[in-house]
């Protein structure tokens, strides 16, 4: 039987299919593109806010090219933001090569402008000489908390404030090092500096507050719904995989594996839980096959589905 539509049409109906779709992909991209934008300018505000408020009236330290232009701004009177955005000019060249090329390039330059504007500029005219309280304490851990939650809010956006930021996401994503441990390693000589320039009390109490900010930018960036990992040697694979998919909903691949002692071959499942259904998950293994092997880890993060999208992240 012929077919009712002529080359004409099925090439018309074609290319009309065609553009729909790169309409589609342009709509996602500008909507991600203007989220992202977003993020960028709310976390470099929110950061922007955290050192006005918490660290300069106190003398702790930030870290990174921020806390080294704020011991440069106790000699000379340099605005701390303009130093800031000035140091962090090599470094935008780094992250230029090793994280992104030129979108984070041109993302981490609007990062740390809009810090720098907003701490120099709008701050100094709106809200100046703030001090809500004197405690270095209560100022470490709440100046720790909005930074971190500020850096992970503009890491989301796949960009960086600059600074030592930009060292620490090279530190994890090189060497899948936690950006907690990653910043006190790129901030501990600035610490150390601060300490010479400032005093060891203030340098301490700075220390709490980069570490609080290290494990705030984690919780920002991947949740604090950590996932885990659990891998299950069995003989019993069909009935714990069948527990695991009817209870849990959870998918399970299995391999093949051999113990190489015993020369036996088993069967090793691998599944990915949220850290709610381990219990659940243990109790399946034990029912279906108490003799089973078990080795239950922490995932940092979990991709796909069932979990959070790969476009997301």
């Amino acid at each position: 039987m012929a077919s009712p539509f002529k080359n004409g049409d099925r090439q018309t109906q074609f290319r009309a299919r065609v553009w729909q779709r790169r309409m589609s992909e342009h709509r996602e991209t500008a909507a991600r593109l203007a989220r992202d934008y977003a993020l960028i300018l709310l976390g470099a505000t929110l950061l922007a806010v955290s050192m006005h408020l918490f660290f300069i009236p106190h003398q702790l330290v930030a870290g990174g090219l921020s806390g080294t232009a704020q011991i440069i701004n106790s000699f000379t009177g340099w605005p701390i933001g303009t130093l800031t955005f000035l140091l962090n000019i090599p470094l935008f060249i780094v992250g230029w090569r090793f994280l992104g090329g030129r979108r984070f390039l041109a993302r981490t330059v609007v990062a740390s402008f809009v810090f720098s504007a907003v701490l120099d500029g709008l701050l100094q005219w709106l809200w100046p000489d703030v001090v809500l309280t004197e405690d270095l304490a209560l100022n470490a851990l709440y100046g720790g908390v909005t930074a971190g939650v500020a850096v992970g809010l503009i890491f989301r956006a796949k960009a960086t404030s600059g600074g030592t930021d930009i060292l620490a996401r090279i530190l994890e994503r090189r060497f899948g090092m936690p950006l907690s441990q990653a910043y006190l390693y790129t901030d501990g000589l600035v610490v150390f500096l601060a300490g010479l320039a400032f005093d060891w009390e203030h340098a301490l109490y700075a220390v709490i507050g980069l570490y609080v900010g290290g494990v705030m930018v984690e919780l920002t960036l991947n949740g604090s719904n950590v996932m885990r990992v659990a891998t299950i040697v069995t003989s019993q694979p069909e009935a714990v995989a069948a527990g695991i998919l009817a209870d849990l909903e959870r998918g399970v691949t299995d391999w093949t594996g051999r113990g190489m002692y015993t020369g036996v071959e088993r069967h090793v499942l691998l599944c990915a839980v949220s850290r709610a259904e381990i219990v659940q998950l243990k109790a399946i293994v034990h029912e279906t096959d108490p003799h089973a092997f078990v080795i239950i880890g922490q995932a940092q993060e979990v991709l796909g589905e069932g979990f959070r999208s790969l476009v997301e992240a």
